[in-house]
């Protein structure tokens, strides 16, 4: 355990913060796992209800010499009450990816169901859960980023309150439930105020900072959801960046079961 009075090089800020997590703690009565289960709860109820939505997606694929390369996509989701979310995500330039469609059935419990249809080859390929560790179409998010994050796919560990440009946030550890996942653990910022996450460190099977992503520019729809337009992911350990920028969100636009399925994706150019 550390000690205060021993060790003199401590900040007063440092142990200001140290001393709000744990007071802010006892104040509730509960213990840090229970708190930031709360917290985790509390964010994927507000999300509840949405029904469905599509966007329309560019992602810029960056390496440490500053070249990048832009792709266009568009995305649809479809919300499950008793399960994790439905999404499908298709490309449509540049060429060599044009059509090339991802189909993702996320679980609460167990492994996700994965599948990319490459018109090149003309056939729907499953994705491993061995592989969900894997850059998806060489961008620097994996398989398991881009899955809908429900809660039960983490244990949670509620860390501090502190601000991150000019918000005040909850930090929390989340471990992955998940033995094949990539990541040892997650520290998330969330937003005090809206319960949205702001910023997420991931840490490789080593325990290493591995990728920083960073939330920004949300915008609310339909005076509930938040959805924001750009996800920026940083690789400390590469220097490669990925940055989604999204716009164009509608929801409540219909969507079935039968728009997500490994037929679909064939159909979805």
């Amino acid at each position: 355990m550390l000690s205060l009075h021993q060790n003199k090089k401590i900040s007063t800020p440092v142990i200001t913060t140290l001393l709000v997590g744990l007071l802010s703690t006892f104040a509730f009565g509960i213990t840090p796992a229970e708190r930031g289960l709360e917290i985790a709860i509390e964010v994927d109820k507000r999300d509840n209800g949405y029904n469905d939505s599509t966007s329309t997606l560019e992602m810029i694929l960056g390496n440490k010499y500053g070249e990048s390369t832009t792709r266009k996509m568009r995305t649809k989701t479809l919300e499950q009450i008793d399960d994790g979310d439905k999404s499908q995500i298709t490309f449509d330039n540049p060429r060599d990816v044009k059509g090339t469609s991802f189909l993702s059935f996320t679980h609460k419990v167990g492994s996700d169901d994965q599948w990319l249809y490459l018109p090149g080859l003309k056939r729907v390929k499953r994705i491993s859960s061995s592989n969900k560790s894997g850059p998806f179409m060489g961008s620097e998010f994996a398989f398991e980023d881009i899955s809908s994050q429900e809660v039960e796919k983490y244990t949670y560990k509620y860390l501090k309150e502190e601000q991150l440009n000019g918000k005040d946030t909850y930090v929390l550890e989340r471990d992955p439930v998940d033995p094949k996942s990539g990541y040892t653990k997650q520290i998330v910022w969330i937003d005090k105020e809206r319960y949205i996450a702001l910023k997420i460190d991931f840490y490789d099977r080593k325990s290493s900072l591995l990728k920083t992503l960073t939330i920004q520019d949300y915008k609310q729809y339909l005076d509930k959801f938040w959805r924001a337009d750009k996800w920026e992911m940083v690789n400390h350990q590469t220097g490669k960046t990925t940055i989604l920028n999204y716009s164009k969100w509608n929801f409540g636009t219909g969507l079935k079961e039968k728009h997500f399925t490994k037929n679909s994706l064939k159909r979805s150019r």
